[in-house]
């Protein structure tokens, strides 16, 4: 029997387990957008209280949860402060604009995570000529930057300086508990620095649906007239929310394992000359890999591992990414490793057959 290949693509891919299905398939319901749903009341509560805010709100996805946030603390021809590789800029479909009339004033981070030095003359004199600035979104873990946890000291001097000059902060927590595992930082001590925090729980955490954004409870009751003009209002969305609570409840200390098991991948690609770490050591479960034009391009090794019953994802024509989550065993990191190990100029001039 053929075994199934390993996919490192991203956390996106988890499976709920047998249990967290049998949670879901149990969950009370109502009707959400009447205010009815127990379970999803149950999730915003908790969310709230873990991140130390007063209210939260349940969205379907992360980028619904980010662009609800710069909804709620921007207006048109407004502007907002981001790393030029942050989620919110990169890979939100250009929401900024669309949704809300507000421009993006970027800057690269080392390793997409902002310093104060880098921002703190970024604010726009009060002149009718030009744009407002009013609004800091950060990012952590920063995804283009290898996962990297943005350090709370950095966070902090931000917040000082955007509390200063009269800044919104909003941080796209979409890996969240990974910086929280990775760093023994509490979830509520990253989260007291913003305004709005937006937390994700079908990435690492396993859940198959669903984001919550957090912050001050009149923030959330604009927040959930945002959710329902993008199209967020849902019914009996406890039975995604249920997914969600097992999660947090389960999935949230096992994450250091994903994170082992991203070193032991990034030891493995290192080990291949021709693909060197694009990020610098691997924080959390994260591996962006660069390859060496003289090896090949990314896809072409993305394809050379399909065949062999790995799946990475070519993100760039000389970027991988490998992601480890839930799904992904120690056994399957092993061989994943080896398969790795192997890659050669030789071996990817060999046709083979698409796995």
């Amino acid at each position: 029997m053929t075994r199934p290949p390993i996919d490192l693509r991203s956390d996106t891919v988890t499976r709920p387990t047998l249990a967290m299905r049998r949670a879901m398939a149990e969950a009370e319901v109502g009707d959400d957008v009447y205010g009815e749903d127990p379970t999803v009341l149950a999730l915003e509560a908790r969310t709230a209280e873990l991140l130390g805010k007063e209210a939260a709100v349940f969205t379907p996805s992360g980028t619904m949860a980010n662009q609800v946030a710069i909804g709620v603390h921007t207006r048109p021809g407004d502007e907002l402060i981001c790393s030029s590789t942050s989620h919110v800029y990169l890979w939100e479909a250009g929401g900024i604009a669309r949704h809300w009339g507000v421009t993006a004033r970027t800057f690269p981070g080392e390793f997409g995570l902002l310093g104060l030095a880098e921002i703190a003359d970024a604010v726009r004199p009060d002149d009718p000529h030009m744009v407002r600035t009013r609004l800091v979104a950060l990012e952590n873990t920063h995804n283009r930057g290898g996962g990297q946890v943005h350090p709370i000291e950095g966070v902090r001097a931000i917040a000082k300086w955007a509390r200063e000059e009269k800044l919104a902060m909003h941080l796209d927590g979409a890996r969240l508990m990974n910086a929280v595992v990775a760093s023994g930082v509490p979830a509520a001590e990253w989260a007291r620095w913003f305004d709005t925090v937006a937390i994700c729980f079908s990435k690492g955490l396993g859940a198959p649906v669903g984001s919550a954004l957090a912050g001050s409870a009149e923030a959330m009751r604009e927040a959930r007239k945002l959710r329902k003009l993008l199209g967020g209002g849902m019914r009996q969305a406890g039975i995604l929310a249920a997914g969600a609570l097992f999660a947090l409840d389960r999935h949230v200390d096992r994450l250091a394992e994903d994170h082992a098991h991203a070193r032991l991948l990034a030891e493995a690609f290192e080990d291949v000359e021709g693909l060197t770490l694009e990020s610098g050591p691997v924080e959390t479960n994260l591996v962006w890999v660069a390859v060496d034009p003289d090896l090949g391009t990314a896809a072409e090794i993305a394809a050379h591992l399909r065949s062999h019953g790995v799946l990475v994802a070519a993100l760039g024509e000389q970027t991988l990414r490998a992601c480890t989550h839930l799904d992904v065993s120690r056994a399957d990191v092993d061989r994943a490793s080896a398969i790795i190990r192997e890659i050669t100029p030789e071996a990817l001039a060999v046709e083979t057959v698409v796995y």
